[in-house]
């Protein structure tokens, strides 16, 4: 079977590769993915994955999709993946896979799951396996120095069909890549080429693109082209007053990629606090998809020292999603006797009587 390349995860985050998209050159290949940084994933939310680099077996392309913490419909605390045709194609690809947890130390030595094939009809479609359990995970020898290899077998199943000319049919020879737009548009922001508006936050400067925020947000579509537009196009600098130069650093590349930002941390602890801050201001420039990113990533950090921030967050910018994780903790026993004894707790039901009214209705028999 051949080698169809590596992807690397470090600290949650798909590490970029230098080299271009792997083939196996055959209908039968495998791909390993590295996971570094276990901990820091291990309480990522339910149902969200994260997804390899695109890899060619059979002339297709492919990826994997790893759940720390389960899939979407199965058991909170299972080790799941799934392998996802990464293209469009106008017929189903047949294919069989294996996934395999290898030992670090022994590269020969492994656990696979058993085999699984399915009929891939577009990229929406992905066949999933249940590896493990969290526990069993972190108690086994496959977990070393907080990461494990996971690797996966590929076989393309090209079937015998005859076609017009009378000889078999074989994997297309011409294969379209996935989009790559958003990584031009991060490239034009990092090289600052063609900026032509600054913001001042924190004291930095920032420069960035007027047409592309306009197309993104419609907060700076107003700000940079509606009423306000002279007197932002004639000043040196947009003031951004309450905002922290990394976290609007961190909006900014949203906006560029529509993907997940990377945050500048220090620590965890620092980390967490910047969630909050980033859905602040997604709220204030009404980017929806990052606001929903950020809200998925704070209900991790819900606990009993955190809740009633977290739900203040949640109350003031109208975070459903957030504000119903946070009363599932409260109803779990003991939780909320715990968070009421905690600083904070009394100003929230003052300054939020709906909360009080929402805790009695979930106590009411």
């Amino acid at each position: 079977m051949s080698f169809a390349g590596v992807s690397l995860i470090r600290d949650g985050r798909l590490r970029p590769s230098g080299s271009a998209i792997n083939d196996a050159g055959a209908v039968s290949g495998y791909h390993l993915l590295v996971v570094e940084g276990y901990s820091c994933i291990k309480h990522i939310l339910k149902g969200s994955p994260i997804e390899s680099r695109s890899f060619r077996v059979g002339g297709y392309l492919w990826s994997l999709k790893y759940y720390p913490n389960g899939l979407p419909w199965a058991s909170l605390g299972d080790v799941s993946a799934a392998l996802v045709l990464a293209q469009d194609v106008s017929k189903p690809v047949k294919a069989q896979f294996r996934f395999s947890f290898i030992d670090q130390s022994d590269k020969q030595e492994s656990i696979r799951t058993r085999s699984r094939g399915g009929a891939f009809r577009d990229k929406s479609r992905e066949y999933s396996n249940t590896l493990t359990s969290k526990d069993a995970l972190e108690n086994s020898k496959h977990l070393k120095d907080d990461g494990f290899t996971l690797w996966c077998d590929v076989v393309v199943v090209v079937e015998d069909v005859v076609n017009a000319r009378g000889t078999g049919a074989a994997p297309p020879f011409v294969t379209v890549p996935p989009p790559d737009m958003q990584r031009h548009f991060t490239d034009l922001l990092t090289a600052q080429e063609g900026t032509d508006v600054k913001f001042k936050v924190g004291g930095q400067t920032i420069a960035a693109h007027r047409c592309v925020l306009a197309a993104r947000s419609r907060v700076f579509k107003a700000e940079l082209f509606g009423p306000m537009k002279e007197s932002t196009a004639t000043a040196r600098a947009i003031h951004i007053e309450d905002t922290e130069p990394r976290v609007f650093k961190a909006m900014l590349a949203f906006i560029y990629s529509d993907s997940e930002p990377e945050l500048e941390k220090e620590d965890a602890e620092d980390a967490m606090w910047q969630w909050p801050q980033l859905l602040v201001a997604a709220d204030r420039y009404d980017l929806q998809r990052l606001k929903l990113m950020c809200e998925a990533k704070i209900c991790g950090f819900i606990g009993v020292n955190t809740t009633t921030t977290i739900l203040e967050l949640a109350e003031n910018h109208h975070c459903d999603g957030l504000r119903k994780a946070c009363y599932n903790f409260l109803g779990a026993p003991g939780n909320l006797r715990a968070v009421a004894a905690t600083d904070g707790f009394d100003d929230l039901i003052t300054s939020h009587p709906s909360v009080m009214k929402e805790l009695i209705a979930m106590l009411a028999p």
